[in-house]
């Protein structure tokens, strides 16, 4: 396979796992994702906003967050984000710190 292919083949990957958690999963709270799997939403988003700074592309995280959710990450929160469990909100700690580090909130 051509490294074009493959970047095809990765980013079509991408786009159906964000079209997967914003539209058919929006039931899934990023921080059960975090807590199971050490990565959600905003990771994700991070993960863009780091590429294209990568790339010479100046973005903050919040327009890496707009694009990534399609909205203001505040209004995604409002639609379709509900209140963590203390018991939830310590295991985040718990997986941030050992997948995220301190710094990239």
């Amino acid at each position: 396979m051509d490294d074009q292919t493959r970047i095809e083949l990765e980013a079509a990957a991408f786009r159906t796992l964000r079209e997967h958690l914003m539209e058919k999963r929006t039931d899934v709270q990023n921080i059960d994702l975090m807590n199971l799997a050490g990565f959600c939403r905003n990771c994700l988003s991070r993960w863009y906003q780091e590429a294209a700074n990568e790339r010479g592309i100046e973005m903050s995280k919040d327009e890496a967050r707009e694009i990534y959710y399609g909205m203001p990450y505040d209004d995604w929160k409002a639609e379709n984000q509900t209140e963590a469990s203390p018991e939830k909100q310590e295991a985040f700690k718990v997986a941030f710190a050992e997948n995220v580090g301190e710094n990239k909130g």
